[in-house]
């Protein structure tokens, strides 16, 4: 097993990066389940047990700039196509300090397996814990090379109200210390507004391949 996807991952969650020096490091996955990108200002890490002659051709033939390749369609999709694995989207990557005390909504934790939210997570995800709020759910799991990793689920007529906010700052209670990472589809643009203002911060984007 690799660690150096972890060592990328809590440098960036200090806020520090890689060096924006136009590279693309391949390394070996953290395990069998994730594989995948991550693409930082100027600098990617291909986190795939494939061969990494291969990658860079693949890299290269995705004839646009090389700063994006690692995120290209092309690219990604020609590592689908070698690995029989699929994906979503290109994620907005955020992270946000671990916080004392309580969270600022009343949770109760409960058994849901059957809930959409937690369905896709036990996908990506370890350890899965599920609260529910009143018009809302927060999860949290353990996903890329372990690290904690939220995600919020308001309902429909609770929207608009702040719920998202504070269920995205009790992320930040619940998790055991240190960060809690959170993905954003770049085009949602008020679930990244959501977790902005719950104090997650951006630091790259991440495609995840998933096996099938």
């Amino acid at each position: 097993m690799s660690d150096e996807v972890a060592r990328v991952l809590s440098a960036a969650a200090r806020g520090e990066f890689p060096a924006p020096d136009g590279t693309t490091r391949i390394v070996p996955q953290p395990d069998r389940r994730d594989a995948g990108v991550l693409a930082f200002t100027a600098h990617s890490v291909v986190f795939l047990d494939e061969d990494p002659e291969w990658i860079r051709a693949e890299l290269a033939a995705a004839g646009c700039d090389p700063l994006a390749a690692s995120v290209h369609p092309l690219f990604l999709a020609s590592l689908m196509r070698r690995t029989g694995r699929t994906m979503d989207v290109v994620d907005l990557l955020t992270v946000a300090s671990a916080l004392p005390g309580e969270p600022p909504v009343e949770l109760r934790e409960i058994e849901d397996p059957d809930h959409p939210r937690v369905v896709r997570a036990r996908k990506y995800r370890d350890d899965v814990r599920v609260w529910r709020a009143d018009g809302g759910v927060l999860i949290l799991g353990r996903a890329v090379a372990g690290r904690w990793e939220a995600a919020i689920e308001v309902d429909e007529g609770t929207r608009g109200g702040g719920l998202g906010v504070r269920l995205a700052l009790a992320a930040r209670h619940l998790v055991p210390g240190g960060h809690v990472w959170a993905q954003q589809p770049p085009g949602n643009a008020r679930s990244v507004r959501t977790f902005q203002a719950a104090g997650f911060r951006a630091v790259g984007a991440e495609a995840l391949l998933i096996a099938s």
